[in-house]
């Protein structure tokens, strides 16, 4: 777990200056009505850590908890749109260094403890998988070189 860890402090590391170099205007543009722009994109990501926090605290004390959530809703529902830039970036920060510490506290056995969302996942195997899924949309949504996700 450690080198998952290890790899989510990378990430916030790195591309929180890239998220704060955004411009403004291409930050907030809607390609099309119903398609999210780059700042829904990182508020998809805020939803996602807090439902990652979820399932690793949960997990930890349930039997197989049952957690998923309907992301659009969630987009729609948060407002990111109309979000201040500096707090949304904020947030994701914050939101990742708490998955960081809770990951941290957890022992080898209880990473091996399973939740469900769309199938059972153990919690090690769906915090590693929580990293490939920032990196495909923190590279979408800066126009960098696309990253591959299920």
């Amino acid at each position: 777990m450690k080198e998952t860890i290890n790899q989510l402090r990378s990430i916030i590391d790195n591309y929180q200056s890239l998220l704060k170099q955004i411009d403004i205007l291409s930050f907030e543009a809607k390609p099309l009505p119903n398609k999210w722009s780059k700042k829904e994109e990182l508020g998809h990501l805020i939803d996602s850590a807090q439902n990652n926090i979820r399932r690793f605290v949960v997990g930890q004390y349930e039997e197989q908890p049952y957690i998923v959530y309907q992301q659009d809703k969630w987009v729609a529902i948060s407002n990111y749109q109309h979000y201040n830039n500096d707090d949304l970036i904020q947030l994701w920060v914050l939101l990742n260094k708490h998955i960081c510490m809770i990951l941290e506290n957890t022992s080898a056995e209880n990473a091996r403890r399973v939740v469900q969302t769309q199938q059972l996942h153990s919690i090690e195997w769906l915090a590693q998988d929580y990293n490939k899924h920032l990196l495909h949309h923190l590279h979408h949504l800066l126009g960098l070189e696309p990253v591959a996700y299920p």
